[in-house]
């Protein structure tokens, strides 16, 4: 089989029948194993799920941000959709992959375009050919570590109300150029551990009230991926979540996912 053939993993030597266990495994063991089964259920079932699936057949999807989205994409697949190294390691692949194995009459496309370090001028920069040129139906955006974290290292100069002004801009910009774009923005988080010291707050949690505000403004599915690993970390603890306090580890990643999901996908 071909590589480009979008309904399949032959270009990753994933079968359907593996690929429902790994996927399985990723969402399930490796994620949430370290915990009890009841805390487990609690860590990740603290939201609403979505009354409906924001996703129709045909559907192009699109994952955008920074190092936490991009987790180690291999950017010689960048074209690939379906594709696990196009798709990186962390939980935009987990959730892009279990789209496909609920919907594998569907005929989604998956991408992931994340670029390590962005901060939301940076995904301007790029916005055209890594998004638009695209043309996808739903653009899932994480953004805003950075814009704090390069500022706190004295690497930018940046504010909460540039963040803001350059997030509105890009999502107005998203909106003209594809009217009927169903838009999912992702709360920035940091968890208490790592790189993360008081230094970082209170200034980091208006970088979430801002990100709250655009996706209320535009109408935009909203995931609470920090009140997600608030309620997390009440059952292990920070780092096991997030090493560093930023990138999250597999089971991060795959809580991330499953929260994702239940926004997005009402699963």
């Amino acid at each position: 089989m071909n590589e480009n053939n979008t309904n399949s993993y032959a270009g990753t030597g994933v079968n359907r029948r593996r690929f429902l266990s790994a996927s399985g495994l990723a969402l399930g063991a490796t994620g949430l194993g370290a915990l009890l089964p009841e805390d487990a259920a609690r860590a990740g079932e603290a939201w609403p799920v979505s009354p409906r699936s924001l996703l129709k057949k045909n559907d192009v999807v699109l994952f955008q941000g920074d190092s936490i989205t991009d987790a180690g994409r291999d950017r010689s697949k960048t074209g690939l959709p379906n594709n696990q190294p196009a798709m990186g390691g962390g939980y935009a692949w987990l959730a892009g992959a279990e789209l496909l194995v609920d919907h594998p009459a569907a005929n989604l496309l998956v991408y992931n375009r994340g670029v390590s370090g962005n901060k939301v001028f940076q995904l301007a920069d790029r916005w055209q050919a890594d998004c638009l040129d695209l043309s996808p139906a739903l653009v899932s955006i994480l953004i805003g570590v950075n814009d704090i974290w390069h500022k706190l290292n004295g690497n930018y100069n940046g504010t909460v109300e540039i963040y803001e002004r350059d997030y509105r801009a890009l999502l107005e910009r998203t909106r003209k150029a594809l009217p009927k774009v169903k838009l999912v923005i992702c709360e920035p988080f940091v968890l208490r551990c790592g790189a993360v010291n008081e230094k970082w707050f209170p200034e980091f949690d208006t970088y979430r009230a801002s990100a709250r505000r655009v996706a209320d403004s535009f109408h935009a599915t909203f995931v609470p991926f920090q009140a997600m690993f608030d309620e997390a970390v009440k059952y292990a603890p920070p780092a096991h979540w997030a090493g560093d306090g930023v990138h999250p580890t597999s089971a991060g990643a795959s809580l991330m996912a499953h929260t994702w999901l239940r926004a997005v996908a009402g699963k």
